[in-house]
Parts: C-alpha cells; sequence; structure tokens
C-alpha cells in the first residue's frame, strides 16, 4: 500500500467517524449512516491494498 493511498484512507475513517459522532450528538440519524458508510469504505478500500500488497 503506497503511503498516499494509507493517509487518503486513514483521513476518510477518521472523517467517517467524526460523521458519526456529529450524528449521534445531534440526534441525526442519516449523518450518523453516512458516517459508517464512510468508514466501511475506507475499509474495503485498505483491504483491497493489503490484498494488492501480498501480490507484490
Amino acid at each position: 500500500m503506497s503511503t498516499d493511498d494509507k493517509i487518503k484512507n486513514t483521513a476518510q475513517n477518521l472523517a467517517g467517524k467524526a460523521k458519526e459522532a456529529v450524528g449521534k450528538v445531534t440526534g441525526d440519524e442519516q449523518k450518523e449512516a453516512e458516517g459508517r458508510a464512510d468508514q466501511a469504505a475506507a475499509d474495503i478500500k485498505q483491504a483491497g491494498e493489503k490484498v494488492k500488497d501480498a501480490f507484490k
């Protein structure tokens, strides 16, 4: 995994966590769901990068 990709995935994950937290605090279920979705997308990207690295 390149460093840039790792940083982007981590940033997306953190942004998702923040969005989820804001949704919980404000009672905004949609924002909370979006945060969880962002985190899931970052996790999937990270897993894909690890698979690529395994075949190098």
